[in-house]
């Protein structure tokens, strides 16, 4: 079977492909190293394709220093997409590393194959909940979905409007903090004040050395109290996909 494809058809694909790839390497869950890179870049071009009849009309001028300079720009485009949902996820992350600060779990701090860092427990074991959360309740198909309408707001041929990318990049920046303090800050209340009751207890008491007690304690505290906080990480979950995929579609439409 053979198929008629014109060349500004398919240096529409080829840009619509360039920017997917660049979303797909910063994007989460995309952006695992689990993803081969041929995988990634044949996916890339598989999403792309449906959004074809969007590209047309979209091309510059088909010249070299117009199409190095379109192609450079979609991989911007691609990239800051990403960049802004990668940065409302960063919030899961960024819980659970609070929770290893106060924790004391930061001594045990591993490195991460595959994303290439140094995890502590309760960092990467948020990580791996989101993103198991994300595919099972399809919020990956939300992501990829704002994304895709990106193209239709944002095509080939037209201007980034750098004004709305900084405002939503501040704008992100402000959210992800915040998420995170929302997550994690219940049980960093409850491990400072087992640090306040430990050191009245010390000065009650200074010949059982609670602060030496004080490790376990907090470490006991914290293995309990986040098997109940885990129960909170769904709804969390799809604040935070609502939050990226409205990002993305005002940056997009900016």
């Amino acid at each position: 079977m053979n198929y008629d494809l014109t060349i500004a058809e398919l240096m529409a694909i080829m840009l619509g492909a360039c920017r997917t790839g660049a979303w797909m390497m910063v994007c989460p869950p995309f952006n695992s190293r689990l993803i081969p890179g041929p995988a990634k870049a044949l996916m890339s071009v598989g999403f792309t394709l449906p959004m074809a009849p969007y590209l047309r009309g979209t091309v510059p001028v088909l010249e070299t220093p117009a199409l190095i300079a379109s192609a450079a720009l979609q991989v911007f485009v691609g990239v800051a997409l990403g960049f802004l949902t990668a940065l409302l996820f960063a919030a899961l992350q960024a819980a659970g590393d609070l929770l290893d600060l106060f924790g004391g779990f930061t001594l045990a701090t591993a490195y991460d194959p595959l994303g290439m860092s140094q995890n502590a427990v309760f960092g990467r074991f948020y990580n791996l909940i989101a993103v198991t959360l994300l595919f099972a309740s399809d919020g990956h198909q939300l992501i990829l979905r704002g994304f895709l309408q990106s193209f239709r707001t944002l095509p080939l041929n037209t201007t980034f409007s750098m004004e709305t990318f900084s405002r939503l990049l501040l704008t992100g920046v402000g959210e992800m903090f915040l998420s995170a303090l929302q997550i994690a800050g219940p049980l960093i209340a409850v491990l400072f004040l087992a640090d306040v009751a430990l050191g009245l207890l010390n000065r009650v008491a200074p010949a059982l050395n609670a602060f030496q007690l004080g490790f376990p304690i907090k470490i006991f505290l914290l293995v309990t109290l986040a098997g109940l906080a885990i129960s909170m990480l769904p709804g969390v979950l799809d604040t935070l996909v609502d939050r990226a995929v409205t990002a993305v579609v005002r940056l997009s439409g900016g």
